[in-house]
């Protein structure tokens, strides 16, 4: 698709390489040879005019090579909706509905040149292993590594209700909206790999799949005292409103990059990620939505590495995170001036209960890698990041 060799002037590792020397393979301190500079080919070669000058060493193993399926065809997606709205009195309006979704031929990204791991396992450590299947290769041979395919061949669906209900009367307004829904797709955003041999096990719920999300905002005009005296000048133009959040978290992404599978999918730059999922005991995980003091959200113990050559049972998503309860309010006056100016005083809160907020689509670390990765702490379960604490600030504006 791009930057290709030998036109394209790249080099992709086969597998993770060190920083100071790009050329050696991290895990095993391999070095797979000195790549530059790369030799200048001349343009215009096709099947009636072939280039068999072209040394094909510079670039092998041809990996990272992301192509486009030419039996691709155009996505398209599928919306409905039934809603019912009825008005309770002279101030109240709710409403109820159901909204439905479903996509089809989404993008996803699908290993074209998965290696055999039977075969990889029978060659031995010396010859095959992890991020080093050039010599089990089913499709194009040991020339090639990992060459991804974006294809058309995901779907998702979306299945919400949502409910609303308005209130405007004595100088309050209130919205109150309320949506429970699920959502299931193999790739969201930036397309994601699909497993090769058991696509079923990259269908799951979507990175942004929130069940359960109530948001209410309100604003409240304070009365102030009848007549015209000082005291009704002091007491007038204060208001009061804010927006509340209560949900339920995103889901986790588990992550396995450590080539357990002997698939060869290498991460490719776009996602940063293969298929290789962790294994799954079936057991509870034992989820803590509420992870104050360093407690784990999940059991990580129910989750491990896969036995080399093997895939992973755990979809890529499977339970969600903790969610929010959030509080952002406002305390304001408007001091009503002549021909028709005002001064507006405010003071603001966001997260005005200063709670801790353990709330993101990367909000827990989700990557059994990390375990290895962070030295003596293990992070693989744990929180890893939060949403702001208490902020305040306070605003001023003529208005004329």
């Amino acid at each position: 698709m791009s930057a290709n060799p030998p036109y394209g002037y790249t080099y992709t590792s086969a597998a993770p390489p060190l920083f100071a020397q790009p050329f050696t393979v991290a895990a095993t301190g391999v070095s797979a040879g000195q790549r530059f500079p790369l030799q200048n080919v001349a343009y215009g070669a096709s099947l009636s005019n072939p280039n068999s000058t072209v040394n094909w060493s510079q670039f092998e193993p041809l990996v990272g090579i992301p192509a486009v399926d030419p039996r691709d065809v155009t996505p398209y997606a599928e919306h409905w909706m039934l809603s019912v709205e009825r008005q309770l009195g002279r101030s109240t309006l709710t409403s109820i509905s159901y909204i439905g979704a479903e996509a089809h031929h989404l993008l996803v990204l699908e290993e074209a040149n998965p290696a055999d791991p039977t075969l990889c396992l029978s060659l031995g450590t010396a010859l095959c292993g992890p991020f080093n299947e050039q010599a089990a290769r089913t499709q194009f041979g040991p020339a090639f590594g990992s060459v991804e395919l974006q294809r058309t061949i995901a779907n998702s669906n979306y299945h919400a209700l949502e409910a609303t209900i308005t209130e405007r009367a004595h100088g309050i307004s209130l919205l109150a909206s309320y949506t429970y829904s699920k959502s299931i797709d193999q790739s969201a955003g930036l397309p994601e790999p699909v497993n090769p041999v058991n696509p079923s096990l990259s269908r799951g719920l979507s990175a942004f799949d929130m069940r359960h999300n109530l948001v209410v905002s309100f604003h409240d005009q304070l009365p102030a005292p009848k007549g015209s005296g000082p005291l009704h000048v002091i007491a007038s133009g204060w208001a009061v409103s804010g927006i509340a959040r209560f949900t339920t978290g995103l889901p986790v992404t588990l992550l396995n990059n450590n080539d357990t599978s002997l698939l060869g999918t290498i991460p490719n730059g776009i996602n940063n990620n293969g298929v290789d999922t962790p294994n799954w005991s079936g057991k509870s995980l034992s989820l803590q939505l509420n992870p104050r003091g360093g407690a784990a959200v999940f059991d990580a113990s129910q989750l491990t590495l896969p036995t080399p050559g093997t895939i992973g049972n755990a979809r890529r998503r499977f339970f969600s995170g903790p969610g929010m309860e959030n509080l952002d309010a406002t305390f304001s006056r408007t001091i009503s001036m002549q021909h028709g100016k005002a001064l507006e005083l405010r003071a603001e809160a966001f997260n005005l209960f200063n709670h801790a907020q353990f709330f993101g689509a990367a909000s827990v670390q989700g990557n059994i890698s990390s375990s290895f990765a962070e030295g003596k702490m293990n992070l693989f379960g744990h929180a890893v990041s939060a949403m702001p604490p208490r902020l305040m600030q306070l605003a001023m504006r003529f208005r004329f």
